[in-house]
């Protein structure tokens, strides 16, 4: 049964970090179609920031979109952008970290020591600047839903992926931490924590050659239910925002289409 304590979409603030493509933009359009009315997505590129605002305005037209240029990596832009939305929306009640880098496996003999700790940063920071960013908004209002998304990297060794691991397992486990937390505040803290996602630059990339290509071509044979797609990812973290998630935190959902079972 929903809560009624817990807000329902037409209620709902909602702040899509990374939300100009992919997952993100699916995750936009989700909360639309589920009738959420103050949207806000942040995002690196304002050209295709403003793009995807018009995307989701034009099949939503009665819906508040707005986009707000962010480098989620730094806490002085993810303050600033997020007192922005919570001024713009008139509160946050759901934040979807959707924040992604560019990045390649490969094996860590092969991956240069300088390298592991921009990886590492790149990863698993933004999340994190994100979640401390909206909770002092979330704790005045009594309440709210932050799902942040990782990778199955977190759960599952995979050879490839020792420095993507270690941030997905980091993103997880402060997820986790932080739902310990908040739980007193009526907030909750979930994570989402995808394999390969058909459609998305970071598939094409790590589908395009050598190693990773090799890795994620294994992989897609092991999703029998099918490869995950964006409206996949979009759909759960629509359910986790919503009244009817309510009981739910502290968990780290895989949506892969079968790949793994972790």
């Amino acid at each position: 049964m929903p809560d009624p304590l817990v807000r329902g979409y037409a209620e709902s603030a909602v702040l899509i970090a990374g939300g100009t493509s992919g997952v993100g933009l699916a995750t936009a359009i989700g909360y639309a179609e589920a009738g959420s009315r103050r949207i806000a997505l942040l995002g690196r590129n304002e050209e295709r920031g403003n793009a995807a605002r018009e995307s989701v305005l034009k099949r939503f037209p009665s819906t508040r979109v707005e986009f707000i240029p962010c480098d989620a990596g730094r806490a002085d832009e993810v303050d600033r952008a997020v007192a922005l939305a919570h001024e713009q929306l008139d509160g946050i009640d759901v934040l979807v970290s959707s924040v992604t880098a560019a990045y390649r496996p490969e094996l860590l003999h092969r991956t240069a020591p300088t390298d592991l700790e921009s990886i590492l940063v790149a990863q698993a920071v933004p999340p994190m600047l994100l979640t401390r960013a909206v909770l002092p908004y979330m704790r005045e209002q009594g309440g709210g839903s932050i799902v942040n998304i990782a990778s199955d990297a977190a759960k599952v060794p995979t050879p490839g992926e020792a420095a993507l691991g270690g941030a997905m397992a980091a993103i997880v486990m402060f997820s986790r931490v932080a739902a310990l937390e908040a739980k007193r505040d009526g907030i909750r803290v979930n994570v989402l924590t995808p394999s390969l996602i058909a459609g998305t630059p970071t598939a094409a990339n790590v589908l395009s050659d050598g190693f990773s290509k090799k890795l994620f071509e294994k992989a897609a044979e092991q999703a029998h239910l099918g490869v995950a797609e964006p409206t996949d990812l979009a759909a759960m973290a629509v359910f986790l925002g919503g009244p009817s998630a309510a009981r739910l935190t502290g968990q780290a959902i895989s949506v892969n289409g079968g790949i793994s079972v972790a």
